[in-house]
């Protein structure tokens, strides 16, 4: 078996594991945004793939310098069709580690997977949540809390509009997101992210806007389109129109649109356990699917805790949540950058 470091990857039978972060389009758009070093390896047996690994190397001056998969994204960017292949591509991350001394290396990986090697070492403190699209909206309606359902049934009683689209959606995309993230205290990226993003991706990217009654925009999300998975990148309600279940109207809006489409799983994108968006998420009846993210470290290092539950950051979120938009809006991006 052998291993090469590519300047793309070309495998389709493997792109499912990849995922949307791990192929050459998600990957450019990371280092043309970020300019983020993009480092590819392939395993080859018989002139065959049977492995691939997609990382991003990070500098950042506040949250150091790493290795890792699925830049700003849940999990992915790591594949391969035997352990062979599988050790032989870690071994060739931590390689790289050593040659440009990264301080650790962080490969988003899901339960499915096996336990790691030696050396390597585990977190498994996020989970994704997966909803099963196949069955017809009634259907799916009656697998949620008698509660949950009436939440939804409030929301579509309540005159908000969704709109689904592209570039044409971007500014009101960007600030709904951008003023949700704010409201929690934590920073964001600039609108060009957003729009490269859209640009790169092409029609597998969607944004979603929900507006009230008035016209005012309530929330917004960015979603991405893979095979037949729906895949939640961000999704954010904004503080006023929670009460009113704006959230519940964006999802289940989203969810109608994805079953028209002919979708059949919607991903809702990991949060942290114990957090309020896993209790949000817990609501829609999905199959939880455990992040168990591997790590290793350079010697002297500890698994980074680059996270909103950090106590670390605590007087940081409330800070930031008390700061104007325009400061938010100007350092936002810089911080962001670092936070893959």
């Amino acid at each position: 078996m052998n291993i090469q470091k590519v300047n793309s990857i070309n495998a389709p039978h493997l792109e499912n594991q990849l995922s949307y972060v791990g192929l050459d389009s998600w990957m450019n758009f990371v280092h043309e945004i970020y300019q983020h070093k993009i480092h590819r390896f392939v395993a080859t047996e018989n002139n065959h793939i049977t492995g691939a690994l997609s990382l991003a190397e990070i500098k950042h001056p506040i949250f150091g310098h790493y290795l890792s998969t699925a830049p700003f994204g849940n999990y992915g960017g790591f594949a391969f069709q035997n352990e062979s292949a599988r050790n032989k591509l870690l071994e060739s991350a931590k390689q790289l580690a050593v040659e440009v001394e990264a301080e650790y290396i962080s490969i988003r990986f899901d339960e499915s997977a096996s336990s790691p090697p030696d050396n390597w070492l585990t977190n498994p403190i996020y989970q994704t949540y997966l909803i099963d699209l196949t069955l017809n909206p009634d259907d799916l309606l009656k697998k949620f809390s008698s509660d949950h359902r009436n939440h939804i049934r409030k929301s579509l009683k309540k005159n908000f509009q969704i709109r689904f689209g592209h570039l044409d959606l971007l500014d009101d995309a960007y600030e709904a997101i951008a003023k949700s993230m704010h409201e929690l205290g934590s920073p964001y990226h600039a609108k060009k992210y957003l729009q490269t993003m859209a640009q790169y991706l092409g029609e597998a990217l969607q944004f979603a806007v929900t507006y009230d009654s008035r016209g005012k925009i309530t929330g917004g999300g960015v979603f991405i389109y893979q095979d037949k998975t729906i895949f939640n990148l961000h999704a954010n309600i904004l503080h006023f129109a929670r009460s009113n279940y704006a959230g519940e109207f964006l999802y289940w809006s989203v969810i109608e649109h994805a079953m028209q489409k002919g979708f059949s799983t919607f991903d809702l994108g990991r949060s942290l356990i114990g957090s309020g968006n896993d209790m949000f998420k817990s609501k829609w009846a999905p199959q939880k699917k455990l992040l168990s993210y591997w790590y290793w470290l350079a010697k002297g290092n500890e698994i980074p805790s680059l996270n909103q539950k950090s106590p670390k950051f605590q007087l940081a979120i409330a800070v930031w949540k008390r700061l104007p938009s325009f400061v938010v809006r100007l350092i936002g991006p810089y911080l962001i950058r670092g936070l893959v």
